[in-house]
């Protein structure tokens, strides 16, 4: 139903304000008192529609300026629509409505509403300025004119329609309108049509872009003419080139006989499927009938040519020394014992059957944590080629499977045109950045890479190039990920997932005295006798200067001390041992840009120390908690997530229901508010993990006992006081420990990840297994 109102202009005259459900349309432009279908596929529009049936049938039709746009606003949308009537509605199998609809009345948007599942627009009725009778006389012969003459060019008129227009000579608006909706006008020109607000000005328009379209139409002939005549020359020439073929042959001058001999020699040296065979043999009957010249037989040579080209059965031989193998692979990576162990687990398999499907394995992790460096080292391991092909930004189909030969200038996939490359047919192939693919018009390359990487599938891979099967059960594939999450789901099926969580400072001391430093020393001219890091100076780097989950800034950051430490020697022309210290690196790089998780200066009330994991590593996380005169409200603060809201609340809520035991007023919350607060708000934090901190600093404030600042904890909680298990304990302990925190507290269930952590750490700390919150009162609270 039209809900109408009165409206006031700025210059205080009235109008009648309406309002009806909005539909958005896209590259058409409807005009009053045309009847047209409309195609609708967006939730809120098919609502809108359905209201608008429940109703009067009316509804509000107005363009996109943007038909890209999915949800569109009121900057996305012309101000000028139209009012129409729905005549008929059929919904279609695909799930798209087709609405016959018929405009009633110009209308000006004033307000877009947000209804509920659909739009709806608020709007007032365009008023149009009648012209004088001799004017609208002289306006319609004009127009009508430069009609006839473009429908005599085009053809495209039928007569029926002039027999219209005769009928609506009368009403001017409506014959600008008839008129202008037959045109084939951009868009945007017949949307200047439906806003001029004087017919006057709608017919000047109207006479100016018929006049231009039917230049566009002459010249647009003229074009298609000269092409025809060119086109005919050309078929004349093949025609004569095909003779002189023919009198060559006559007399014994064919000059492409020993290019089809050598084609015909490759492919019976060339070991290849018995289907490729039979078709490269086919194809080139079908060249030998081809004349040369023509573009055609350029494609079927070229086709040829990547039949031959192809490694069909030509493998490395792998290596079989698993001592080897696992020595190469230490050698070039610290750490990533699971990725490792799982290489060698694949070497074994090999090693007993003597074949084996070839695996596909997705490495995941934050960059520079050494995924596409751990896939060469794997090809290093096994002395198999390496190939790499980064997918990252590639939205097209065609990029994996391969162009139709239909095209011009199709190729293969990048599958099959990187084994041609490096010519082996068992490589271990690294396909990176697996989850920044893209989809649009051009199809989905995730969805063409699933038949590539299905171990049940890829033995008969057919790129769209090629036509034929090619097996890739024998390569290696190994696929690399920043976040597991942005695989599509039946991509993510097919691979088995290795995360590489990202290095702690412990270990990122050890890559960079074992692997960085020294390869940064060749890298910019020097050795070892030039320059030392000392331990402090490595630390340095890491905790003030990086803050990441892999290397690759550490070694950039290495790098910068190391040019100022040559640029030295080039200029004073004397070399000497740099010891680098603490102080050095200071120097060389400037301000810390990071600050380390630092500990209060003495234990307090209400100010708890838990522990947190980032990407790039294990972090403090102070937890503090007030009281104040109120009602028993619960505020938290510092930019937490959903679950660290809940694990406060729960919290609050425990302690309330543990009043006795804890020696609390049981009515505590009747006359005070109860506040927490994680510092460092303009961080995101969230997740599992902060229960018990949170809990422990309400206890805290709340009985006036200090909690140690010495303790550090991290576990969840449930409202019967259980301490529930968390992940990233490994990172969380070696940041603890970093700090010089003595004890932490951790969850029964978290014994299974303690192996994980060094020996050495463990035992300068004491790990407190607790079951039950009161355990964690009685180790935290002084």
């Amino acid at each position: 139903m039209i809900n109408i109102s009165k409206f006031f202009h700025q210059d205080g005259s009235e109008s009648i304000k309406k309002q009806l459900p909005l539909v958005p349309l896209r590259d058409m432009v409807l005009f009053p008192y045309i009847t047209t279908s409309v195609f609708v596929g967006r939730d809120k529009s098919i609502k809108a529609l359905s209201e608008a049936m429940a109703a009067d049938k009316k509804i509000f039709l107005t363009t996109q300026k943007n038909p890209e746009v999915l949800k569109p606003t009121i900057k996305d949308i012309f101000q000028v629509g139209t009012e129409a009537r729905i005549t008929q509605l059929l919904r279609l199998p695909d799930g798209t409505v087709k609405a016959l609809v018929e405009g009633c009345e110009r209308g000006k948007i004033v307000k877009l509403v947000d209804e509920d599942g659909y739009l709806c627009v608020e709007y007032i009725p365009v008023h149009e300025e009648l012209m004088p009778e001799t004017a609208s006389e002289a306006a319609i012969r004009t127009v009508t004119e430069a009609f006839e003459h473009y429908a005599q060019l085009s053809g495209a008129v039928s007569q029926s329609f002039f027999k219209t227009l005769d009928m609506l000579s009368s009403n001017e608006s409506r014959y600008a309108d008839t008129i202008a909706s037959q045109m084939p006008f951009k868009v945007v020109d017949k949307q200047k049509l439906l806003e001029c607000g004087t017919i006057e000005d709608r017919f000047f328009l109207l006479l100016k872009l018929i006049q231009k379209e039917a230049e566009v139409f002459t010249m647009s002939q003229k074009i298609k003419g000269r092409v025809k005549k060119q086109m005919e020359t050309l078929q004349k020439k093949h025609y004569l080139n095909e003779q002189m073929q023919a009198i060559k042959k006559e007399m014994g001058e064919d000059g492409n006989a020993s290019e089809f001999e050598d084609l015909e020699n490759r492919i019976k040296k060339k070991r290849m499927s018995k289907e490729a065979a039979s078709v490269a043999r086919r194809e080139l009957a079908k060249l030998k009938m081809m004349s040369p010249m023509s573009s055609e037989a350029t494609v079927v040579r070229n086709y040829i040519d990547w039949l031959i080209s192809l490694p069909w059965y030509r493998k490395n031989r792998s290596k079989n020394d698993l001592q080897k193998a696992e020595q190469i692979l230490d050698q070039d990576h610290y750490g990533l014992e699971k990725p490792k162990e799982r290489i060698l687990e694949y070497l074994a398999v090999q090693i007993l059957v003597k074949k084996i499907k070839g695996p596909i394995l997705c490495l995941v992790g934050p960059p520079g944590v050494g995924k596409t460096s751990l896939a060469r080292s794997v090809a290093s391991a096994t002395g198999r080629a390496f190939a790499r092909v980064s997918l990252g930004g590639v939205r097209d189909e065609a990029e994996i499977r391969g162009h139709r030969r239909t095209y011009v200038g199709a190729m293969p996939g990048r599958i099959i045109q990187t084994l041609k490359k490096i010519g082996y047919n068992n490589p271990v192939f690294c396909l990176d950045e697996i989850d920044k693919m893209t989809s649009d018009f051009r199809g989905d390359p995730s969805s063409a890479l699933l038949e590539a990487l299905d171990p049940e599938q890829n033995k008969n891979f057919n790129d769209h190039y090629l036509e034929v099967d090619y097996d890739l059960s024998e390569i290696l594939f190994i696929t690399t990920a920043n976040t597991l999450y942005d695989i599509p789901a039946p991509l993510r099926d097919r691979m088995e997932i290795i995360q590489i969580p990202g290095y702690t400072e412990y270990e990122k001391a050890k890559i960079a005295t074992g692997y960085l430093i020294p390869k940064q020393l060749k890298e910019n001219g020097l050795s070892d006798s030039d320059a030392v890091f000392s331990k402090n100076a490595v630390h340095a780097i890491i905790k003030k200067y990086t803050k990441e989950a892999g290397v690759r800034n550490l070694e950039r950051e290495i790098s910068a001390v190391l040019r100022k430490i040559a640029k030295e020697i080039v200029q004073t022309d004397h070399r000497k041992l740099h010891n680098i210290s603490t102080t050095t690196v200071l120097k060389f790089l400037g301000q810390p840009r990071f600050r380390d998780s630092a500990l209060e200066k003495e234990d307090m009330i209400g100010i708890v120390t838990g522990l947190a994991w980032t990407q790039a590593g294990g972090e403090l996380l102070t937890i503090e908690a007030v009281t104040m005169p109120g009602k028993g409200n619960v505020m938290v603060t510092g930019k937490l997530g959903d679950v660290m809201k809940e694990s406060s609340q729960a919290a609050v809520s425990y302690v309330r229901s543990r009043c006795k035991e804890l020696n609390i007023k049981e009515d505590f919350y009747k006359d005070i508010d109860i506040h927490i607060h994680v510092p460092e708000g303009a961080i995101p934090k969230d997740g599992p993990s902060a229960g018990i901190s949170m809990c422990s600093a309400v206890v805290s404030v709340l009985t006036g006992k200090p909690v140690s600042r010495k303790v550090a904890m991290t576990g969840e909680i449930t409202l019967r006081g259980r301490v529930l298990p968390v992940g990233g304990l490994k990172e969380k302990l070696l940041a603890a420990h970093i700090n010089g925190i003595k004890k932490v507290i951790v969850s029964t269930e978290n014994k299974r990840d303690i192996k994980e952590i060094p020996k050495a750490i463990q035992a300068q700390m004491e790990i407190v297994y607790a079951e039950d919150m009161s355990q964690v009162l009685e180790n935290a609270l002084l």
